[in-house]
């Protein structure tokens, strides 16, 4: 069951992922499709499943916030990473201000995704 939910939660992590990439580059080309219903209930309801199947596996190996603080920290840099999304695509009021937004929430989902294969706060840095 626990591989069932690890890899329901990894694939909404990847289309979560794509989508933000898909609507930050709709938003740079000023595409019409922004206009359409489905982009803007889809990414919510994958982003729900997302975090209701992270939430899954963290009750089904007893996460305490400060026994595993790798997973804190993965938890802490989500929301992060949800805020950064939401100023690049729809809250920064300046394209400055959306594309710093960008970088910084692509930035953020890379260090996550470290962090999740190496469990350990230090994400990709624990290479060397």
């Amino acid at each position: 069951m626990y591989l069932t939910i690890k890899t329901l939660h990894m694939t909404c992590a990847l289309l979560s992922f794509t989508g933000f990439l898909f609507r930050a580059y709709l938003m740079v080309i000023e595409s019409r499709w922004l206009n359409y219903k489905w982009v803007l209930w889809v990414p919510p309801v994958i982003d729900t499943v997302f975090l209701l199947s992270g939430a899954t596996m963290a009750m089904m190996v007893n996460f305490g916030f400060f026994t595993q603080f790798w997973l804190s920290t993965k938890v802490a840099l989500l929301m992060f990473y949800f805020l950064f999304a939401g100023i690049a695509l729809n809250r920064g009021k300046t394209k400055t201000i959306r594309v710093i937004g960008f970088f910084l929430a692509v930035s953020t989902f890379v260090y996550i995704v470290g962090i999740a294969v190496h469990k350990t706060p230090l994400s990709w840095f624990a290479l060397t």
